[in-house]
């Protein structure tokens, strides 16, 4: 990506804060992959940082997570972490394992990874319509009230059916918005670490290397060595349809 191509990254965000005082980018990682957690990262930035020295000369460095090296995405990490450590950002990421994929299905499981992740910087109910309080409302009715919060979240991809924060859908999100790449880079880093700790636990179906997606490296590890307790079942279903039943493969324990 040109850094003109990056810059634009940043003016869509500053063209989107207009109207409230901060963004919020959510993306996930993992949602497409045959076995581990889908996990969604959200991150919220203000117009000051959006305007600020940092921005202005890291934003070119920032893009979608899978084009970026995980050398790339490391560094940007520990950026990432000194600026909420500073209070510049806000930052946090939610997951939905492999029981919660069966038992809701990918989508549902991806809108609850982001939900936990958004609620890690407010809680849905912040987001709600407030009535304005009564002026004549005794003191501890008053100190009660809670003004609705400035922010616009902004989802990757369209928008999403009976999620409890109100948002704006962004197709191609991680390559056109700032927030959302950020979001993207805190999904994919986490998810590619706790894929790490699962081949530690899992050895033999090369799980770091390829991170639970349907390579062909994985596809005859889950033949040889059957499915273990992380892999999605009705992704194997669909994977080895006609050919191989997952309920019937081997269990690996663990």
């Amino acid at each position: 990506m040109s850094n003109s191509k990056r810059r634009q990254l940043r003016g869509f965000d500053l063209k989107h804060i207009e109207g409230v005082t901060s963004l919020i980018g959510v993306d996930e990682a993992g949602r497409g992959a045959l076995a581990g957690p889908v996990v969604a990262g959200a991150v919220l930035l203000t117009r000051d940082f959006l305007e600020s020295r940092w921005s202005d000369t890291n934003a070119r460095r920032i893009n979608d997570s899978k084009q970026l090296t995980p050398a790339e995405r490391d560094s940007l990490w520990l950026d990432f972490e000194a600026l909420a450590a500073e209070g510049k950002i806000h930052a946090h990421f939610g997951s939905a394992d492999v029981t919660e994929i069966a038992q809701f299905n990918i989508l549902g499981a991806t809108k609850l990874a982001m939900r936990r992740a958004l609620g890690g910087i407010y809680p849905p109910g912040a987001f709600e319509r407030k009535i304005e309080p009564d002026l004549f409302a005794a003191p501890e009715e008053v100190s009660s009230f809670q003004p609705t919060v400035s922010a616009r979240v902004l989802v990757d991809g369209l928008p999403l059916r009976n999620f409890p924060y109100p948002h704006t859908g962004v197709v191609s999100g991680d390559a056109r918005s700032l927030c959302i790449a950020m979001a993207s880079i805190i999904a994919k880093v986490t998810r590619d670490r706790l894929m790490n700790d699962l081949d530690v636990q899992f050895p033999g179906y090369g799980l770091a290397a390829h991170k639970g997606y349907g390579t062909e490296e994985h596809r005859e590890a889950i033949l040889r060595l059957g499915r273990t307790p992380q892999h999605r079942e009705m992704f194997l279903r669909k994977l080895f349809a006609g050919h191989v039943d997952p309920t019937q493969m081997d269990f690996l324990g663990g």
